[in-house]
């Protein structure tokens, strides 16, 4: 099995001083790690009916969209508010210095669909909650939430008790 931390390296001081930040993209450019990444996160998912995946806004697309078509379901992004060209709906959330919006197309995914929300990391659980809200506006369910890195030390999880949160890695 893939040691997936291995291929995580640490910037300090980024984005700000005092954060230390968890770069992913020595995982990208590792051929075997990123596709053990995806083929993971597939395995866990493919026996709970998936009909579409939320990559969130940027990161999530990397996963997210990978494991859609590993899947072979849709992949729907969830964009920062202005960024997608059709109607959306909008959610917000807090940030450490402020509030950010997300937003999703009206039309990203039928009513009722079983919808899986991927992202690179859950700290605070700030975008996975406002991720939640969209695709709970659009009517369908929240099947599950895919991340590669879980900062336990933040306590995002115990946001979402009822909610299956698969991460391959924690920090």
């Amino acid at each position: 099995m893939t040691d997936f931390s291995k291929f995580i390296r640490e910037v300090p001081d980024f984005p700000e001083p005092g954060i230390l930040f968890k770069d992913i993209t020595p995982l990208l450019q590792t051929p075997h790690a990123f596709r053990d990444t995806v083929d993971k996160m597939a395995a866990h998912y493919k026996p709970k009916d998936i009909d579409a995946i939320v990559g969130i806004d940027a990161r999530g697309f990397i996963f997210g969209s990978a494991l859609a078509y590993r899947l072979g379901v849709s992949f729907v992004p969830v964009r920062k508010s202005g960024k997608l060209p059709y109607h959306t709906h909008e959610a917000s959330y807090e940030l450490e210095y402020g509030v950010d919006t997300l937003a999703i197309h009206q039309d990203a995914f039928p009513r009722g669909s079983r919808v899986l929300i991927c992202d690179d990391v859950i700290a605070t659980g700030g975008t996975i909650a406002a991720s939640i809200e969209l695709v709970e506006k659009l009517g369908s369910e929240v099947a599950g939430i895919a991340v590669l890195i879980e900062l336990t030390f933040l306590n995002g999880r115990e946001k979402f008790p009822d909610r299956d949160i698969f991460s391959l890695i924690e920090f």
